[in-house]
């Protein structure tokens, strides 16, 4: 048994690794200067909630075995420096996840987007076949309690992010886990603010393939000329198995509860994966057929005979137009309401906007929403609402600063016949979607 600390408990990854590693009987505790649900209600469910909000150097002592450390916290912060002064062993999360499966088999799901989507369907698979595994997701998926597990198991999935790995250690979080098997879904440039040029977000892609172990096996989307160029970049691609993929055809996935080409390509890469590690063809059809997405990945939330809502995760341009693709593809014939947030730092960056071009024009109306509190809290420079509005591209669009505004404006609607698809990394105010 260890004694840990979690800075930063309270973030989506952090707060599951959290309640793991008590559940493996490991002393567990943790803090934080803000938890949001669902983090907190399972932190409090779990007796892992900080007593008090906020840092505090007396959480760090000298009989700790090692300290995990969230991207959230900061290179000041004080029980970071008083670990630091102790000398305690500090691991990003990410390193920690390395050390916890280095004598496993490891398959890592990175891309810009579809790495929540495709490693849930690989997990779905393996416990359908009840195949003994550890894992790491982005998303909450039916059937599984937490989004992490640790074990003894010989094998390990873990969705590979591309972001920075904590305030001390800037590197990707994917270029830890040294796969024998990895994914790219698709390379899209986004985190501006640490990745300001496309070059230099699609250098930790070629860094990413560069890690892969000799003689493993990478799996990409050749539809993707980026992916492609990343591939041929890379001087590891040679050591390599490679598996270019594109979408599977749409008799092989009929039945199946989830659509869009970019979920038919995710399913074509989830199936890779599984035949790399021995499973046929027919046991995978066989396993996803009752497949219904992770959370927040075209999420069916409200169904009445005249209405059905959506609610995605998209936050980045290519996503944005690849879900609204989708909804409009499988419902052609109902009216389609598109409302998007402007959440992330990348997303809020009046130099990034210009991405966003043409990337709403496939719905019948089109509304975003941006929250100057949230500008403030990220110390980011004002944004005005016609500048967002040109950048889009579609003259019919509306732009709102204000949730409740939203709300009103989304209870006007006609709602016969239509599709409410809602795509957001935030929460839109918080107001009620349904």
């Amino acid at each position: 048994m260890s004694k840990i600390h979690l800075i930063s408990i309270g973030g989506s990854a952090m707060h599951n690794i959290a309640i793991a590693l008590k559940n493996a009987g490991h002393q567990v505790t943790g803090s934080d200067d803000e938890i949001y649900n669902p983090s907190r209600a399972r932190l409090k469910k779990a007796e892992l909630l900080p007593k008090k909000m906020g840092w505090n150097p007396g959480n760090i002592s000298s009989d700790l075995d090692y300290i995990i450390l969230g991207m959230h916290a900061r290179k000041d912060n004080p029980e970071l420096k008083k670990a630091q002064e102790l000398g305690i062993k500090i691991y990003s999360y990410p390193e920690f996840l390395y050390e916890m499966s280095k004598d496993k088999k490891r398959i890592i799901i990175g891309g810009s987007q579809g790495k929540t989507s495709t490693t849930s369907m690989i997990m779905w698979v393996l416990k359908k076949l009840k195949f003994d595994f550890d894992y790491l997701v982005g998303g909450n998926i039916k059937g599984f309690d937490l989004m992490v597990r640790f074990s003894d198991a010989p094998l390990i999935v873990l969705e590979g992010d591309e972001y920075l790995s904590s305030p001390i250690d800037l590197r990707p979080k994917f270029l830890h886990y040294k796969p024998h098997i990895a994914v790219i879904t698709g390379i899209d440039w986004d985190h501006m603010n640490v990745f300001p040029t496309y070059d230099i977000y699609k250098n930790q892609f070629i860094k990413f393939i560069d890690s892969i172990e000799k003689n493993g096996t990478l799996i990409y989307f050749e539809k993707d000329s980026k992916v492609v160029d990343a591939v041929n970049a890379s001087q590891n691609s040679k050591n390599l198995s490679l598996k270019p993929y594109s979408k599977v055809d749409k008799k092989d996935s009929k039945g199946l509860k989830i659509f869009g080409d970019h979920n038919l390509a995710n399913l074509n890469a989830a199936l890779l994966v599984c035949n790399e590690i021995g499973i046929s063809d027919k046991d995978f059809w066989n396993s996803i057929s009752d497949f219904e997405g992770a959370a927040k990945r075209l999420q069916k939330i409200y169904e009445d005979d005249n209405t059905i809502k959506f609610l995605d995760f998209a936050h980045a341009p290519a996503k944005l137009k690849a879900t609204i693709d989708a909804v409009r593809n499988e419902y052609p014939n109902r009216k389609l309401y598109a409302f998007y947030e402007l959440h992330t730092y990348s997303s809020l960056n009046k130099d990034f906007l210009p991405q966003y071009k043409d990337t709403m024009q496939n719905c019948d109306l089109a509304a975003v929403l941006f929250n100057p509190h949230t500008l403030e809290m990220k110390k980011m420079s004002p944004l005005d609402k016609n500048e967002i509005k040109s950048n889009f591209n579609k003259n019919s669009i509306k732009i709102f600063d204000n949730p409740d505004e939203l709300k009103k404006y989304i209870s006007s609607l006609e709602s016969n016949n239509s599709i409410y698809l809602f795509m957001s990394s935030g929460t839109f105010g918080g107001i009620d979607l349904i």
